[in-house]
């Protein structure tokens, strides 16, 4: 499971079109020193064409800018991208947002919480999207069997399980941006910096708890959970969930940091109500406001001489995305032994769960993977 160090690496991005690229394409170009990317292969399909192409001129306005010499190279075949790649990312959505939008709206028709990646809807994208991984994951059998996948596609715990599991590839790693959204924005709550602290991470994808200790060895997890109930809110909360407060109680009695998507069943009422009553605005769902940002930032990435990421993106919800993904890949290239939060292969490190099923921990990623850090 090594990494093969090259003269140059090449990088297959599936689902290409996404609004997400320019993240993408920022977190490689901050770590080119760390990843010295030879060439990047933005890939989608049909229906994606138009996107893809805009997307793809951003992309190659952002490289041009950065001075290296990387060429960008837009596809609609899968197979021709994958041929002897280093890193395979994946970002596609089975349906599109029309899709998300059916995931979320016919659950709520019902009177179930409607979310892409939690309870129905979750279920839903996840038969739509398990046997496309799968396939990707045979051709990459065949066409670069030393690549290393590198998931984003929701619902990322079930998809990177699977492809461990009944695609038999366990150089898979699969990302969230949760964890690192918590780990970037809660140390302030107490005056620290994310420096200062070191976390630790265990769960499910959407459905970990993490636990702090500074810069002495002190665990501040209650430090933590006592600031923000002070604040009257939780830092750092992605754009998409409502920030119902979780019960103090609760958190006392748990003495855990529960994800923010937690609040689906630990504040099930709140949340269903808060989402029929958006869902029967003029906002509309979850989904409806991802489309019209992303209408919007498409326009933008019209534009000929933007040549960096917008600040619009982080409306999208997927804020510090690249630092997940890009933080990854530079680990397991140049061996930098990092903590990163993952789903992987359990390996013991929730005792009471098999060895064998996808978990989301602390890990340290160097040149042979993902070392799960048992919680």
């Amino acid at each position: 499971m090594t990494v093969k160090q090259t003269d140059g690496v090449k990088i297959v991005t599936i689902g290409g079109g996404s609004s997400y690229t320019p993240e993408l394409m920022e977190g490689l170009i901050n770590r080119y020193d760390q990843v010295p990317v030879r060439e990047i292969w933005l890939v989608d399909i049909e229906e994606g064409k138009e996107k893809l192409e805009i997307v793809g001129e951003m992309a190659r306005r952002m490289w041009n800018a950065s001075g290296h010499d990387v060429q960008v190279h837009l596809t609609l075949d899968r197979r021709e991208a994958l041929k002897d790649a280093d890193f395979v990312t994946t970002q596609f959505r089975v349906g599109l947002l029309a899709a998300r939008i059916k995931d979320e709206r016919i659950p709520l028709s019902y009177g179930m919480a409607g979310q892409e990646t939690n309870g129905a809807g979750g279920i839903f994208k996840a038969l739509r999207t398990i046997p496309v991984i799968l396939d990707i994951v045979e051709d990459m059998k065949e066409l670069c069997p030393d690549a290393w996948l590198v998931n984003f596609t929701n619902p990322s715990g079930m998809v990177t399980e699977a492809v461990m599991k009944y695609g038999h590839w366990d150089k898979v790693a699969g990302l969230c941006n949760v964890p690192v959204i918590a780990m970037m924005s809660e140390p302030e709550a107490i005056g620290k910096t994310p420096e200062d602290l070191t976390y630790r991470f265990a769960g499910l994808n959407h459905f970990h708890w993490h636990r702090v200790w500074d810069e002495t060895g002190r665990e501040v997890t209650r430090d933590l959970i006592e600031a923000f109930e002070r604040l009257g809110r939780t830092p750092g909360m992605p754009a998409n969930i409502f920030d119902v407060p979780f019960y103090r109680e609760q958190l006392d009695l748990m003495g855990m940091i529960p994800c923010g998507y937690h609040r689906y069943y630990y504040r099930q009422q709140e949340m269903l109500e808060h989402m029929l009553e958006e869902a029967q605005s003029q906002a509309g769902t979850r989904a409806e406001q991802v489309k019209q940002t992303e209408d919007e930032l498409f326009e933008l990435y019209k534009d000929p001489n933007l040549d960096h990421k917008p600040e619009q993106l982080a409306r999208r919800g997927g804020a510090h995305y690249s630092d997940a993904a890009c933080e990854t890949i530079a680990s397991l290239y140049a061996d930098k032994n990092t903590h990163i939060v993952l789903t992987t292969r359990n390996n013991g490190a929730i005792p009471d769960l098999p060895e064998d099923v996808a978990v989301e921990v602390s890990t340290l990623v160097g040149k042979d993977g993902p070392k799960v850090i048992p919680f």
